[in-house]
């Protein structure tokens, strides 16, 4: 048994020791440039100054008191995220999976408070993702996440993207909310279309429905927006962020507006970590930065050229990308080949990119990356799909001298 790790990941031989801005160094010395962030967490790239010290000097004096007591740095960041947002009110956890658990509690204790405790069921979309308890697997209704681990839980409901009729269809007196993704980023870097998300809006509204947002992946400037929300032109009642929010730190928030949340009163949820003083403070440094004048405009500056620049790849190498998707600085190539295919390639080039669903390879730079660094990143594209494209032919090389 080389590792005492429980196997669950199926990792690549690769560790590495130090990161700064979008490059990370590996143990044996190699560079390279992080598109993957951490899975769409390092929102400021690696090792950023000003989160950095704001961690240090927190550690310095509290880490961790519980909230059995108040802990003014989470009451600032709590303020700040409201003041940004459509929310009253902020629930603190550590991850997105333990974010959208409170969204889940916030919606069906919501109807319950109103007198519907029969209205507990949530609709939810195909291709979601919601994180990997129990509840949030069940949520998101993925065969190959669930399989093994017994009776799924009981109140979710799901209808296909796009079709409003099948989710008027789906909503029935036990119906208690609705859950989307701005964009579906383990499902495939799938866009919700505006007009679909303002549907789903006037449906709550008709029918005294909340209607939930996840933004664990969209949240904190992903899409060239503070919130994924304001690119769609709706607002939701309940939104969970997690990811960007802490840079690198383990974060997770619930956000709602106080009508949404009314029926959460004390003891009907907590968390012995979430909202500790170091997890805050890395949250309100990540503010700091993310909120100065001009930060949204680079990341939709750069998020226009990176997708100029993807589809001029698109176009070179059609035999590899069959699409490029996506908003802000959540991009997916689809791929004419097994994702993993592509993916492989660009770490050959020492271009780091994710896996998602629907064959598609992610593209997360941090949201500080620069005109250079894109160009960097799509010329070593281009070199791995040009790699990819050879190594194709050289079977049929073979087999023609045969």
């Amino acid at each position: 048994m080389d590792s005492h790790l429980l196997p669950a990941y199926a990792r690549v031989d690769l560790a590495f020791e130090r990161g700064e801005g979008v490059w990370l160094t590996a143990t044996n010395g190699d560079r390279y440039l992080d598109f993957a962030s951490g899975v769409a967490v390092n929102a400021l790239g690696h090792s950023h100054p000003h989160v950095v010290e704001a961690i240090t000097e927190q550690a310095k004096r509290v880490m961790h008191v519980s909230n059995l007591y108040r802990i003014p740095e989470g009451e600032r960041l709590a303020k700040r995220l409201c003041a940004l947002s459509f929310a009253d009110v902020v629930f603190f956890a550590n991850s997105g999976a333990e974010a959208m658990e409170g969204v889940i509690k916030i919606v069906r204790k919501y109807q319950s408070a109103n007198g519907h405790p029969e209205r507990y069921r949530i609709l939810t979309f195909e291709g979601s993702f919601h994180g990997r308890t129990l509840a949030t697997l069940a949520a998101a209704k993925n065969k190959k996440h669930l399989d093994g681990f017994g009776p799924i839980m009981d109140g979710f409901d799901q209808a296909p993207m796009g079709d409003i009729e099948a989710v008027k269809r789906a909503i029935g007196p036990e119906t208690a909310g609705i859950l989307i993704e701005p964009v579906q980023g383990e499902g495939g870097v799938r866009v919700v279309p505006p007009s679909f998300a303002k549907a789903l809006r006037a449906l709550c509204d008709e029918r005294g429905l909340l209607l939930a947002f996840d933004e664990v992946q969209t949240g904190i400037g992903r899409l060239g927006e503070m919130f994924g929300y304001q690119k769609l032109g709706v607002t939701p009642d309940v939104m969970g962020l997690a990811k960007g929010l802490g840079a690198g730190f383990p974060i997770g928030a619930c956000l709602a507006t106080a009508e949404a949340a009314k029926g959460m009163t004390p003891g009907t949820h907590g968390s012995t970590f979430g909202g500790n003083p170091l997890a805050m403070a890395a949250g309100n440094a990540v503010l700091d930065v993310v909120t100065k004048r001009g930060f949204m405009e680079h990341v939709r500056e750069m998020a226009l050229l990176f997708k100029q620049r993807l589809a001029e790849i698109k176009d070179r190498h059609p035999s590899v990308i069959a699409e490029v998707r996506g908003e802000g600085l959540l991009i997916g190539l689809k791929c004419q080949g097994p994702n993993g295919e592509l993916i492989d390639a660009l770490r050959a080039e020492k271009l780091l990119a994710v896996g998602a669903g629907d064959n598609v390879a992610r593209l997360v730079p941090p949201l500080i990356v620069t005109d250079a660094e894109i160009s960097d990143a799509v010329a070593r594209l281009d070199r791995a799909c040009a790699a990819i494209e050879r190594n194709r032919q050289e079977p049929r090389k073979q087999g023609a001298a045969e």
